[in-house]
């Protein structure tokens, strides 16, 4: 049986390793900034062309990095990937090695707000022309793109208002004008990500969500071709710094070994939870993309099984509604992450987003009443029970 054809759960366990002498069961750590040559020649030589299995300095690459990297590209289906320090470097990777001053960029306005500083404040700084649309709006993205755009950037589902795009029908508008997409997936899921069959150039992620999962270290990832991986992406961050850390990479790399069963597990607790509360009468909305009551839910559910392991509840009220709401719960951590094992809430207009006018926030959908709900790995009764007895309290 061709490894080409294993499963998703196979893979995740087997791909990319590499054994040392040793011949060790778990992957090893090799925690090294550096690496030996046998000769001056053979120093000169692995600068000019370094092989598969040669490595020159850990901020260039590593062999855990590099295991981490082959089973992150294999399970999205790219060619390649190279790991990052964090989600962010992962996002300002890709972008900046992708445009230039005097360039053209579409993107969709619901973003998460560290992304927006960088299309906004960065980007723009230094000489990019940005156009933001309604990502749900395809007439919006065929208007925006033209034939001088270079690089169309989305995310698949929106963090945190969880707005669907069709990933497929703006690719297909990108690339009839010679654009690059660059989609961050972290809302999708490694587990349930399309961005590949529909088209994305680069994938990206924040491997600190749902990979890690755990709430322990950072970590992010760009997946695509292995041209733009080991040319502008591979060039642009080996020399600015945004590389992975090699003790990093082997916490993932052994996260991913549950990866599946974890997320499966998550985001099944997520439609069962917004069953729940869909009809409690201190609850204005509830959305999870591929359930029945979010308004984009026949386009999510074409793209895929399950939409992630993050919900939206709006509560009944305001700001102070909510954070009484958040303030009663008993299971649920505050914190501002997303996809890990214990179960987290976040009010936006106030953390993630708080930098925002209130107006772009409206924009946004993010409104004083929202709050994100990220679903652990508890069972299920227990978060339902927890957040039932805390809406009750409003």
């Amino acid at each position: 049986m061709s490894r080409d054809n294993w499963n998703k759960r196979t893979k995740l366990i087997h791909q990319g390793i590499r054994r040392s002498q040793y011949g060790e069961v778990s992957e090893a750590l090799f925690l090294t900034q550096g690496f030996v040559y046998g000769s001056s020649d053979e120093a000169e030589q692995r600068f000019i062309e370094s092989g598969h299995d040669e490595f020159i300095y850990a901020r260039y690459g590593n062999p855990t990095t590099r295991m981490f990297e082959d089973r992150m590209a294999d399970i999205e289906g790219y060619e390649d990937a190279f790991a990052c320090a964090s989600g962010m470097a992962a996002v300002n990777g890709a972008l900046m090695s992708l445009l230039k001053a005097g360039d053209h960029l579409v993107s969709s306005r619901a973003l998460f707000g560290s992304c927006l500083y960088v299309i906004e404040d960065i980007l723009q700084r230094f000489g990019v022309e940005i156009t933001l649309v309604d990502g749900r709006d395809l007439s919006a993205w065929k208007e925006a793109i033209r034939p001088d755009t270079a690089v169309v950037f989305l995310e698949s589902i929106s963090n945190p208002s969880l707005e669907v795009i069709d990933l497929k029908a703006v690719c297909d508008l990108a690339h009839a004008n010679d654009a690059y997409v660059v989609c961050d997936n972290a809302m999708a899921t490694p587990i349930f990500s399309y961005a590949k069959e529909c088209g994305v150039d680069l994938s990206v992620y924040s491997t600190t969500k749902h990979v890690d999962g755990q709430g322990r270290c950072l970590g992010g990832i760009i997946c695509g071709s292995k041209e733009l991986i080991r040319g502008p992406i591979e060039t642009y961050i080996k020399h600015t710094g945004g590389a992975m850390s090699p003790f990093h990479a082997w916490v993932q790399l052994k996260s991913l070994e549950t990866l599946d069963l974890r997320v499966r597990q998550q985001a099944n607790s997520c439609m069962k939870i917004a069953d729940a509360l869909i009809e409690h009468p201190n609850v204005e909305a509830v959305k999870y993309p591929t359930h029945h009551a979010h308004p984009q839910c026949e386009l999510a559910r074409k793209q895929s099984e399950f939409a992630g392991t993050v919900l939206t509840v709006q509560i009944k009220g305001g700001k102070a509604e909510c954070f009484k709401f958040i303030d009663a719960l008993e299971i649920f951590t505050i914190s501002n992450n997303f996809a890990d094992a214990k179960s987290i809430v976040t009010h936006p207009a106030t953390t993630t987003h708080a930098r925002l006018a209130d107006d772009q926030k409206a924009e946004l959908g993010i409104a004083p009443n929202l709050v994100r709900v990220s679903i652990g790995l508890e069972d299920e009764r227990d978060l339902i029970a927890d957040l039932i007895s805390s809406l009750d309290q409003l």
